[in-house]
């Protein structure tokens, strides 16, 4: 079995990278602007990779959403 072996950033990670309040990345999971991972536990996960990409402005492509118009 391969294993995925990109780094998983939590919430708190990710909200300060971004300078913003954790609940705010939980927002933008739920709204669609970055995808998230859940764990067997329930809480969400972000891949280094599209946190990154966020960040210097690139376009997210979610698997769940159509592309925009």
């Amino acid at each position: 079995m391969e294993r995925n072996s990109e780094r998983l950033l939590t919430p708190g990670e990710v909200a300060a990278l971004f300078r913003v309040d954790p609940k705010t990345v939980t927002r933008w999971a739920a709204s669609g602007r970055i995808s998230s991972i859940r764990t067997p536990g329930g809480h969400r996960r972000f891949r280094e990779s599209e946190v990154r990409a966020l960040l210097r402005g690139e376009p997210q492509v979610s698997g769940d959403l159509p592309p925009a118009t």
